[in-house]
């Protein structure tokens, strides 16, 4: 695979690369480069991780050695299924599982368990190498890669080591690349900006996309006023498992993926921040190469869309119903969401481990 084949693989897709000439440079002078993606284990598993999973498949299949990082201490400190490190680890297993079936194979992959990493002394050094070359605001601004406010850091210290700790993951592992939604945007900048003081390596920070939340963009919780940058934005508006009624899980029934589909927000003719259409985008076109959408013949009949560019500009003028649209997205779905259902009921401890999740989600 040449170069510029390699470059359209990892950089499909992606809302932000920092920077691409520092990835043509390393794709240029070396073929062996290793990359990460660490994920909090924090209870059910929703679309929006299958957006980063098809990234992690496209960069393996460009070469890079994939490294997924089970991040367990990182959802302790988080508090995540009330800060019970057992669950935890349980979470993390069942996600691996779901991931596994969606494609993103074990066999392919690294996994790293934070357990190993936090055993080594050397990590700790690292840890604190890091905390000594950012400032006290720094570490508290990029709380919100942890989708955490600023203030939550005057009540429980331990979030302020989140920060250094990820950045830690990047250096300890001696990475060329960190995968990550744009949300964890502020810590790939700290790394980077702290690698030279500490004599690291820079590492190339690639961001994909989050799916917005299926009730649109309520920025409910950013209050008005408050000057916010766009990572911010994009993580308060984001599918959140959280907020079940924001999120379709990769259990849902086809029936349920139907309904939350058919109440999404989806107005005619609006394509920002329109969930519907960013599930076309990042997961039905990716996956299938096409959509196909089925009409009544007074309606104009069936219509297929080759690319998500034709679909988006049909919306956009309106000349599609916002009903057809769901329609067509939600069987395409379900279709997508089959393997990963089949793969959990022949799991039934992983299905009674889905329902416990369930009950201890957290913030």
């Amino acid at each position: 695979m040449s170069v510029e084949e390699r470059l359209s693989l990892i950089t499909r897709n992606v809302a932000e690369i920092v920077t691409l000439e520092e990835l043509k440079k390393k794709l240029e002078d070396n073929d062996k480069l290793k990359g990460y993606l660490g994920f909090e284990p924090s209870g059910p598993v929703h679309i929006g991780w299958l957006i980063w999973a098809d990234k992690v498949k496209d960069l393996v299949n460009a070469g890079i050695s994939m490294r997924i990082l089970i991040a367990t201490w990182h959802a302790w400190i988080n508090d995540k299924l009330g800060g019970d490190l057992e669950k935890i680890k349980l979470a993390g297993e069942y996600a691996l599982e779901v991931l596994d079936a969606y494609g993103m194979e074990r066999s392919k992959i690294i996994p790293v368990d934070a357990e190993d990493l936090v055993k080594d002394k050397d990590y700790w050094a690292l840890v604190l190498r890091i905390a000594k070359s950012a400032s006290l605001a720094r570490m508290k601004r990029a709380l919100t890669i942890m989708g955490r406010k600023e203030e939550e850091a005057e009540l429980d210290v331990s979030k302020l080591i989140y920060p250094a700790m990820q950045v830690a993951d990047i250096f300890y592992m001696d990475l060329d690349i960190a995968l990550g939604g744009t949300d964890q945007r502020k810590a790939h900048m700290l790394a980077r900006d702290v690698a030279d003081k500490l004599g690291k390596k820079k590492v190339i920070a690639i961001h994909t996309p989050l799916l917005v939340s299926l009730l649109g963009p309520q920025r409910m919780s950013i209050p008005q006023g408050k000057e916010v940058e766009e990572d911010e934005i994009q993580a308060d508006i984001k599918m959140s498992k959280s907020k079940p009624e924001s999120a379709i899980f990769v259990h849902d029934s086809e029936n349920e993926v139907e309904k939350k589909i058919m109440n999404a927000y989806c107005p005619k003719g609006v394509v920002e921040n329109n969930p519907v259409l960013q599930i076309a985008k990042y997961l039905i076109f990716p996956k299938f190469g096409k959509l196909k959408v089925e009409r009544d013949l007074k309606y104009g009949g069936d219509v297929e869309f080759k690319t998500y560019e034709e679909l988006e500009k049909t919306y956009s003028t309106g000349s599609l119903h916002p009903l057809d649209l769901k329609k067509a997205i939600a069987k395409k779905l379900n279709e997508l969401l089959t393997p990963i259902r089949k793969r959990l009921e022949n799991k039934p401890e992983l299905e009674k481990l889905v329902r416990e999740l369930e009950k201890n989600v957290t913030r």
